[in-house]
């Protein structure tokens, strides 16, 4: 099998902090080369892989401001296409735009959708919808409008998040991990932690600056409220391990949620609202608490004590692990080749 994988050219796969459609891309492609399969890497010249890199794009735009993003995103795009026959498979992580290239080329076409970023984006999907096979990330992602070969949910390197299987002390502090946005609802674990009175960690990229500098940062005081910033793996790892509870009290439908499933495999219980795909993540009860809003969250911290961790890690092993996302993707590969 050989496998053409198109990574995104924000951000390094893998990413040096914030990342997430790399780090997963990653994962996955690792995972594949572990496995005995061929793969080619079109991603950023500074990404680290076992597979083959191909890159025509020298650093992730996110982090070079020369890099004008839509000149090298084309660039980066054609230069995988432009290798379509050398491939069983290409792989798509790119979102829409590689679509338009789909039938210029004769090769099978899988697209992982990680997300619709606004329904402007959904005619270019249907578009294509005959030519490519769509994988979900979450059933909750799904469209109607759209056929899909499968839905795959993301998986991590266990191997990465320790388990830690011992709650902190009374007052262990509560985490809230992720890009700082309006979305993730940041102002709303402040204001949660706070009525529990139960200190908070913000860890993550600032991505509306309006938003931290009015609703997040007038809170930080570096005791009851903490920003420690964008975060790498290892300090990921202790971060989550150290938790008491993720809060994840989004305001959008997300179409998956990596940091939940990390927190699970650190055995560390999750309160998070139940919008898109954390229904499917969060077992209520079990491994944290699927919650309506902030009372909700403010109710479920009082019961933390209730979640058995070693629960939170059992079911990050079962359903999340690398393995599992790496088996579910060869199945989808399989079943376009051998429809040749």
């Amino acid at each position: 099998m050989r496998v053409g994988m198109l990574a995104p050219i924000a951000w390094r796969v893998p990413p040096r902090h914030y990342g997430p459609w790399e780090r997963v891309v990653s994962l996955l492609t690792e995972g594949l080369v572990a496995r005995g399969v061929d793969v080619t890497l079109f991603a950023t010249a500074d990404s680290v892989t076992a597979a083959r890199l191909a890159a025509v794009c020298p650093h992730p735009y996110e982090e070079d401001p020369a890099i004008d993003a839509k000149v090298w995103e084309h660039l980066h795009v054609a230069a995988a296409f432009e290798r379509a026959e050398e491939f069983d498979v290409l792989h798509n992580h790119y979102d829409f735009v590689p679509l338009s290239y789909s039938r210029l080329v004769d090769t099978p076409v899988v697209t992982t959708i990680h997300g619709f970023s606004s329904d402007r984006i959904l005619p270019a999907y249907e578009r294509y919808d005959d030519r490519v096979a769509y994988v979900a990330i979450s059933d909750a992602d799904r469209r109607p409008e759209l056929t899909y070969a499968a839905t795959v949910h993301h998986g991590i390197d266990l191997s990465e998040l320790t388990f830690s299987p011992h709650s902190p002390r009374a007052d262990g502090p509560l985490v809230v991990l992720g890009r700082i946005h309006p979305d993730k609802g940041v102002a709303e674990a402040i204001t949660a932690a706070g009525r529990a009175g139960r200190p908070l960690v913000i860890a993550g990229i600032v991505q509306d600056r309006d938003y931290f500098d009015t609703c997040v940062a007038p809170s930080i005081d570096g005791e009851r409220v903490r920003y420690v910033g964008p975060v790498g793996p290892e300090e990921r790892n202790r971060l989550l391990g150290s938790a008491a509870a993720l809060l994840h009290l989004i305001d959008f439908a997300e179409p998956f949620g990596l940091s939940m499933v990390e927190a699970l495999a650190c055995g560390t219980p999750v309160i998070a609202r139940g919008l898109g795909s954390v229904p499917e993540i969060v077992t209520s009860g079990e491994t944290g608490f699927v919650v309506d809003g902030v009372d909700g969250a403010v109710e479920a911290i009082g019961r933390i004590d209730e979640i058995d961790r070693r629960s939170c890690r059992e079911r990050a092993e079962r359903h999340f692990s690398v393995d599992r996302m790496v088996e579910d993707y060869l199945a989808v590969y399989a079943q376009l080749t051998e429809a040749r």
